[in-house]
């Protein structure tokens, strides 16, 4: 799933993020953008992916998280 995250609270360095992210999805991949704020891409939900960032020392609250439509085209059958 690919998620959005806009904290209204300061996150942790990035590396911290995407090492708590890591650890939990091995293929998961995460990157700051300006615009669109934490983008997260992972087999995780949203509540799941709350309470990582929020064990990774964020303050992040659940209407901060954004899932994003879906843009699989089903090719890789996967």
């Amino acid at each position: 799933m690919e998620f959005h995250v806009r904290a209204s609270q300061p996150l942790p360095p990035l590396a911290i993020i995407e090492d708590a992210l890591l650890a939990f999805d091995p293929a998961s991949v995460v990157d700051l953008d300006l615009v669109q704020g934490l983008r997260v891409n992972a087999a995780i939900d949203a509540a799941a992916l709350v309470e990582l960032l929020n064990g990774a020392g964020a303050r992040v609250l659940p209407g901060e998280v954004e899932q994003q439509p879906s843009v699989c085209c089903g090719g890789c059958s996967g």
